[in-house]
């Protein structure tokens, strides 16, 4: 049974395409439904990008009041990084813009500039980003053609590894403080390999004490909401 009279927080494993906010609305529309009430409160713990995949920590009801503390636990994702190309959003939103050369990559060059990114260091967030600034998502002022400062953040990453088997495409794993930027990483690594970065996948495995491993997808979590025993009056 699910207890929502006292709060409840469930793992959802986020389709690629949809927004954070697209999986707290649908799993609202249907909690509203089978306890036939006009309102209830749905968070989400961490934001998502559309393209992005995996672990989505949501709480309902009076376990919303959990969500800052959520949201400050560390993060790990998995990735795949193209090298010599790029886009203004950092990974597959919008168009390839430019190519680079890869052929003066090794795999010693990799390892330093992984190596490089471990630690506390300041990042700018990408434009293409959910971040507000006066009001407003920065990908509003992007997509808009509006140019916009982003602010540095001051971030942590504790781990990073990865697999160049694939080359030109490397996959990695990387864990690392909120508010983190995988994109930025993508960009800021193709620069320090003096060719270019691109993003092309990302899923979130891991938040806080929650792992993917124990995640539902939305569409399993609105069967459990509609079963006829699934609610403790």
């Amino acid at each position: 049974m699910l207890e929502v009279t006292e709060g409840l927080t469930i793992l959802v494993d986020k389709p690629y395409t949809w927004t954070s906010f697209d999986a707290v609305n649908k799993l609202r529309w249907n909690l509203k439904r089978q306890l036939k009430v006009k309102k209830i409160k749905v968070g989400h713990a961490g934001t998502l990008d559309p393209l992005a995949t995996g672990l989505l920590v949501i709480c309902i009801g009076k376990h919303t009041k959990l969500i800052e503390g959520l949201t400050n636990d560390h993060k790990t994702y998995t990735g795949t990084f193209l090298l010599g190309k790029t886009t203004p959003s950092y990974d597959l939103e919008t168009e390839f813009d430019q190519e680079f050369p890869t052929e003066h990559i090794t795999e010693a060059l990799l390892q330093e500039v992984v190596s490089s990114f471990i630690g506390t260091q300041l990042q700018t967030p990408p434009i293409f980003s959910a971040k507000m600034i006066d009001g407003k998502r920065a990908y509003d002022y992007a997509r808009a053609g509006q140019e916009v400062e982003m602010k540095q953040n001051e971030i942590t990453i504790h781990s990073f590894t990865f697999d160049s088997s694939r080359f030109p495409e490397i996959d990695v794993e990387i864990s690392c403080s909120k508010g983190t930027y995988i994109r930025s990483i993508a960009s800021d690594f193709g620069k320090k390999l003096n060719s270019g970065a691109t993003m092309i996948a990302l899923r979130r495995t891991v938040s806080g004490a929650y792992h993917i491993e124990d995640a539902k997808s939305v569409d399993e979590w609105i069967s459990i909401i509609e079963s006829e025993d699934v609610f403790i009056p």
